[in-house]
């Protein structure tokens, strides 16, 4: 399929759709942000744990096992002792960077606008409610 063809023939975010996948990668919160903090290389859970803040371990490997299973990144595990673990982005990782960059220009361009927008919202049903 090439890059600028439409979306045929699965039509409009149909459950199959390319796009839809996509969509649905990014309703897990903690997804792009793991990709992200893995952009300059295999990192260890601890060490990539550290460079997020504010993950659970719980949560930062459930989202490792998804990630791992989606085939976003890559498990190495050396026999050593005590054990070593590192996570690294597969292609299919690294090629998720685009649309995470694009979507942080996004926001550091409009970040101002919409929580603005958000706290003008809120103080107008304070005073209605």
């Amino acid at each position: 399929m090439e890059r600028d063809a439409p979306f045929e023939p699965y039509g409009d975010f149909v459950a199959d759709c390319p796009a839809r996948l996509a969509v649905d990668l990014f309703a897990h919160a903690w997804l792009p942000v793991v990709v992200f903090a893995l952009k300059d290389g295999p990192m260890r859970p601890g060490a990539l744990r550290q460079s997020i803040g504010g993950v659970s371990q719980k949560v930062l490997t459930q989202t490792l096992r998804r990630m791992e299973r989606w085939g976003l990144v890559r498990r190495h595990r050396y026999a050593e002792a005590p054990p070593r673990v590192e996570y690294e982005l597969t292609a299919a990782g690294q090629d998720l960077l685009v649309p995470i960059r694009a979507l942080g220009e996004w926001a550091y361009r409009h970040a101002d606008m919409v929580l603005a927008a958000s706290s003008d919202q809120a103080s107008a049903q304070g005073r209605a409610g």
